[in-house]
């Protein structure tokens, strides 16, 4: 009689923790499960996706639906590399996932892609629901801790979490760190990560404001009275952070500091960086893009009769309120007396207005963060060289976009691969496409 072979015993799951429930914590969570792995994802705070709910009140913007090679070339030094997980997540790949979950996407007139709904919540909802059927444990009000800890070199991952029933230890396979950045703390990325991951041998770049605003030190008038003022269809000129020309026409805002909005978010890199490197930069705003400097110069040089120099600028230059002011802001009473009688100088001033910036807004002000871990210490599958069982995501990696859907796509990308890289260390299976619910 044939000896029937022995069943082969089936094979243990392997335990990921998570820690960190933005969209790339999530979305790792969602191929780690996806891939056989049993996962467990820790958040300090009480719900997930808190500074993804917070971007999308005004309107979820998911990313962007211009060709690719411009999409890759959004992200500056580190295009290279986030091209690499943009060919595993593709902007497609983010509107086809967001389908999946019942959130049909469209087109904007700018090219930025939205759900219908525009909002985040229902996507969020729909987005949980998924991870929970497919086996994901969600551990809120647990905050790592960090401090010794000590990287493993190639076995199972000890972590330590404060939870409100008392200091917790939790044992798994392999961790993937997704912490954010240190923008909007308030929401949980506060960047106390950076000292102990320092400290346990990961080389960290210096966190620094992205998409944020800067300081310029207006007079007590403009702050008092224009603070809040927008700037619309106005072109912004600076150098750009490899020194190129940056020119683009948009709106920003003025503040009782200085200048933000997303004319000047898009443009933060460079002006952060040669501030950096000269203690200022200068950008120039061009107040009225759809008049020729030889126009408003005739314009300007009609004679103004008993008119004020107010009502000359509003009729013959449509300059008025904030503009009005800025055009004299820094000007001495001496000078602005002298100099704005002189057409071909106000007529200059309004086409390329210079303003100087002294320093970026703070970091927990700002949209967003560049600097974190460096790329280097990770290998293709964003697991640390020296802990191949440590894989990290997100923010807290160092690269930097600009808003526009740009940031949220690189996020979720970097989710995904380096849930790969984890499931190929672990010896599991790949995940296959995530199939719409």
């Amino acid at each position: 009689m044939p000896i029937s072979p022995a069943p082969i015993p089936p094979r243990p799951l392997c335990r990921v923790a998570i820690v960190g429930g933005g969209p790339a914590g999530l979305m790792a969570a969602e191929v780690l499960a996806a891939g056989g792995a049993s996962v467990d994802l820790f958040d300090a705070m009480p719900s997930v996706g808190r500074k993804f709910l917070l971007a999308g009140k005004g309107g979820l913007n998911l990313t962007h639906a211009e060709a690719i090679e411009a999409f890759v070339g959004r992200y500056g030094e580190q295009a290279d590399a986030v091209g690499r997980w943009l060919r595993a997540w593709s902007p497609q790949a983010v509107r086809d996932w967001a389908d999946g979950l019942g959130a049909a996407t469209f087109v904007g007139s700018s090219g930025k892609v939205f759900p219908h709904e525009m909002k985040a919540a229902p996507l969020l909802r729909a987005w949980l629901q998924r991870l929970r059927r497919a086996g994901v444990r969600f551990h809120m009000r647990h905050r790592w801790l960090p401090e010794s800890w000590v990287l493993p070199a190639d076995g199972p991952v000890s972590l330590r979490f404060a939870t409100p029933s008392g200091e917790q230890v939790v044992q798994a396979d392999a961790l993937l760190l997704a912490l954010g950045g240190a923008s909007w703390s308030r929401l949980g990325s506060d960047g106390r990560w950076v000292p102990a991951l320092a400290a346990a041998g990961v080389p960290v770049a210096p966190l620094q404001p992205a998409n944020c605003g800067f300081d310029v030190g207006w007079s007590e008038y403009l702050a008092s009275h224009h603070a809040g003022a927008p700037l619309k269809n106005v072109v912004l000129r600076c150098a750009g952070p490899a020194g190129q020309s940056f020119e683009r026409k948009g709106e920003c805002v003025l503040t009782a500091t200085g200048l933000e909005g997303n004319l000047v978010y898009a443009a933060s890199a460079g002006l952060r960086d040669q501030i950096q490197h000269q203690g200022h930069a200068t950008l120039t705003l061009d107040l009225r893009p759809d008049r020729s400097l030889d126009e408003l110069q005739q314009a300007l040089a009609r004679g103004r009769g008993a008119r004020s120099l107010a009502n000359h600028l509003r009729e013959h230059a449509g300059i008025k309120g904030a503009a009005a002011a800025l055009l004299r802001e820094g000007v001495s009473a001496e000078d602005w007396a002298r100099l704005s009688k002189d057409a071909a100088w106000l007529a200059g001033r309004i086409k390329a207005l210079p303003i100087t910036l002294t320093a970026p807004r703070p970091l927990d002000e700002a949209i967003s963060t560049a600097g974190g871990v460096r790329l280097e210490a990770l290998d293709a599958g964003l697991c640390l060289r020296q802990a191949p069982r440590v894989a990290l995501a997100g923010e807290m990696l160092d690269w930097e976009a600009p808003t526009g859907g740009y940031l949220l796509t690189a996020c979720l990308a970097s989710g995904a691969v380096a849930a790969h890289g984890l499931l190929s260390v672990l010896g599991m299976p790949q995940a296959a496409p995530v199939e719409p619910a």
